[in-house]
């Protein structure tokens, strides 16, 4: 581990815009239709109900990454395997965003510049930042919430202004009843971005006051999941449900709607900022929990030794996870949820927790 300590307000800041990440400019929620917004909200209360399971797990194994305390629930050998496999999962989660990342830009603002120098670009940053290490990572992150909040305050008070925002295209309340909201909310919203905090239990271990986790993490969770519930229902509001539906990246065709005095619009790149900022802070934190891992697993002197040759794997898989934009969303609703958030952020964590209050009651008898 790193010998270095993060602030409570940093790890906020951390945390907030790496719930944030993607979830803010795609059609979030959307298979709710109009009640998506309270699809989210039924997602954001799975996802506390999650919190709570990693931070038993935290509680008894404080000071301990994952790969850390799996060893010690698992047994040496097991442990050492399940380490592994979060860690692969990391990196993999480090490259979807990635691309996520490259696909936007392209789709918006970058139309005849290839994938590959954008990739390269973003992944280059990342690897220095990481390099600095978590220090700098949460510093850098104190100073860009300030700047995400004024974006969003500022886009918002622009999009109320220009009188595009419609409350009937909200209406009616549950038209396709509870359905569609809870097959969208569980475990789709659930896992992702909420499930997916549960990167943070590899950074713990750094934060200077290990009694305010529980405050800090609920806060950033509770807080982003306002938010994206009312960038939802002002997507819908703005655009109407069908356009929404359609809609690639809805934030940014709702934004691009405003027109005020026909002085103040083209407001795209006001989105394209809060993206990549969001982006940037996502991929350092699943690179670097997958680096400390790495280390922790392999027993290496230090991380920074294979920040770049792990940056350029990260790259790659990026580059060859599909074909093309469509074929990405869809592995990412269907192979992404299924087969790697649900065992990895729900089944695993709560085996976890279940095996080590079993053992600690065994513990607690035999003494």
């Amino acid at each position: 581990m790193e010998k270095a300590k993060i602030s409570t307000i940093q790890l906020f800041a951390m945390m907030f815009m790496f719930d944030l990440g993607t979830t803010l400019v795609v059609s979030y929620g959307i298979g709710a239709k109009k009640d998506a917004w309270l699809a989210i909200l039924l997602g954001m209360a799975g996802g506390m109900v999650l919190f709570f399971i990693y931070y038993s797990l935290f509680r008894q194994y404080p000071g301990m990454p994952l790969t850390g305390f799996a060893r010690k629930i698992f047994g040496k050998y097991l442990g050492w395997i399940i380490g592994l496999l979060y860690i692969l999962y990391f990196l993999y989660m480090a490259a979807r965003l990635l691309r996520d990342f490259g696909d936007l830009l392209l789709s918006s603002t970058m139309t005849e510049t290839p994938l590959l120098p954008l990739n390269i670009l973003m992944i280059l940053a990342i690897c220095y930042v990481v390099y600095q290490g978590i220090e700098v990572v949460g510093r850098t992150a104190e100073v860009f919430i300030v700047i995400l909040i004024f974006f969003g305050f500022t886009g918002n008070l622009l999009v109320v202004l220009s009188g595009n925002v419609d409350i009937h295209n909200l209406q009616p309340f549950l038209e396709n009843g509870w359905k569609p909201i809870l097959t969208t909310a569980f475990p789709l919203i659930t896992s992702f971005p909420f499930g997916e905090m549960f990167v943070f239990s590899m950074l713990l271990p750094y934060l200077n006051q290990f009694k305010l986790v529980k405050k800090v993490w609920l806060s950033a969770l509770i807080s982003c999941g306002l938010i994206l519930s009312y960038t939802a229902s002002l997507n819908t509001a703005v655009l109407s449900v069908e356009v929404v539906e359609r809609s690639t990246f809805p934030l940014f065709s709702t934004i691009g709607k405003v027109n005020i005095f026909e002085f103040i619009q083209r407001l795209d790149a006001l989105v394209v900022f809060t993206f990549l900022i969001t982006v940037f802070f996502k991929v350092s934190i699943f690179f670097y929990s997958a680096l400390i891992g790495m280390t922790d697993l392999f027993k290496l002197k230090n991380y920074q030794q294979i920040v770049l040759p792990t940056g350029v794997i990260i790259m790659f898989i990026s580059m060859a996870m599909a074909s093309d934009y469509a074929e990405h969303i869809e592995e990412g609703l269907i192979v992404t949820i299924r087969y790697l958030h649900i065992p990895f952020l729900i089944i695993m964590p709560l085996i976890m927790l279940v095996i080590s209050i079993i053992r600690n009651r065994f513990k607690n008898k035999a003494s």
